[in-house]
């Protein structure tokens, strides 16, 4: 089947907007939480998001599967090649701590690849959004934006550095592994900021930082839908080994990544 992923993608953002509205509702007023089996955290924010999203993706695109965090069963392998990958609220213990780096994600994965995502992080209003399209010579063209929840101002997302001064970049925590910091070396960060969720891709989309490593951790819905918008806006993003970073894992775990704006951080 042929999809529109460009009106599939715009059609999905009110429903994340809304989405990330009430986060903000149920995180102002105090979340309530659950741990899971994995002992991490999740909220009653997360699994709110998680049935909004959910319905409004079903209703666009029916006959895809679903995947989220929130419903997959780790136990059972993943065998398809074009899923959704949702992850309602990433960043969840900074939700839970209202602060403001948390993101709702949804991105479309086909041929093991993100074609489409939407990155909102509500307190911050920034929505950012990417699909892809063939054109009349079916070119692969690929588009990556940022906007507002009002969409009073949407610009096109193209790498292009802010600051000419510095490498910058980003990580997970204030312990970055010896791993990480070779990389950072080998491309001469001069600067590192802790940031948390999938705005880590945004923002290098944006030109608001330079490159993020990590070691293996976490799971393919805590980056899928940033992956697009970063790739869309024609960044790079690859294993520790500069291999593709495809999707439909097994058991849907990461590899170790490496993430730039380009490839030459110098220029």
């Amino acid at each position: 089947m042929i999809y529109n992923l460009k009106k599939i993608t715009e059609s999905l953002l009110d429903s994340v907007v809304e989405a990330g509205e009430i986060a903000k509702e149920i995180s102002q007023r105090g979340v309530k939480i659950t741990i899971k089996h994995d002992k991490s955290p999740v909220t009653d924010g997360d699994i709110e998001v998680d049935q909004i999203l959910t319905s409004n993706i079903k209703k666009l695109t029916p006959d895809i599967p679903i995947i989220s965090e929130e419903t997959v069963d780790l136990r059972v392998e993943n065998k398809w090649k074009t899923f959704w990958l949702i992850d309602p609220i990433d960043g969840t213990k900074d939700y839970i701590k209202k602060r403001d780096e948390y993101t709702l994600n949804a991105a479309l994965i086909m041929n093991f690849q993100p074609v489409a995502g939407v990155v909102y992080a509500p307190k911050k209003d920034r929505l950012f959004f990417a699909y892809s399209e063939k054109n009349s010579t079916n070119e692969i063209k690929k588009y990556s934006y940022e906007t507002t929840k009002k969409r009073n101002t949407t610009k096109r997302l193209n790498c292009q550095k802010k600051n000419r001064s510095e490498i910058i970049g980003l990580t997970n925590s204030d312990n970055t592994p010896d791993e990480v910091l070779k990389i950072y070396k080998d491309h001469e960060v001069s600067k590192t900021i802790k940031m948390s969720s999938s705005l880590k891709f945004c923002v290098i989309a944006a030109g608001e930082a330079d490159i993020y490593a990590a070691q293996a951790r976490a799971f393919e819905w805590d980056i899928a839908a940033g992956h697009a918008i970063l790739e869309h806006a024609g960044g790079f993003i690859s294993t520790i080994n500069e291999k593709s970073f495809l999707y439909g894992k097994k058991d849907y775990k990461n590899l170790a990544i490496i993430v730039k704006r380009e490839k030459n951080l110098q220029k």
